[in-house]
């Protein structure tokens, strides 16, 4: 199965340990001790990272290091800026109409 940015970043738990990942490099097992849910759960949540090319791992020893890939979600950054215009046009819009609601009441009282 071909996947992308935005099936990593789908899911809670996915934005979770790529936030845990950007702060540090853990091992499979200390991500999965940060979370309440079964460490085959979160080995599944981190192959599916790892085939959005979100993370990449490094064999140390016997451990499994994960290195996040931030470059990889430049393109889900991309796509939700493209937004940031309209969702800032939408709330100055409201803000301005409160601001007319609250002017009019002041001068009502």
């Amino acid at each position: 199965m071909r996947r992308d940015i935005f099936q990593a970043i789908a899911d809670p738990v996915r934005r979770d340990i790529i936030e845990l990942l950007a702060a540090e490099t853990l091992t499979v097992n200390e991500v999965a001790k940060k979370f309440e849910i079964s460490r085959p759960a979160i080995s599944k949540h981190l192959k599916i990272l790892n085939e959005c090319g979100v993370i990449h791992f490094s064999q140390n020893g016997r451990e499994r290091l994960c290195l996040i890939q931030p470059k990889k979600l430049i393109p889900a950054f991309l796509w939700i800026k493209q937004y940031n215009k309209l969702w800032e046009d939408r709330i100055d819009s409201f803000e301005n109409y409160i601001n007319q609601i609250q002017t009019k009441n002041n001068k009502n009282e």
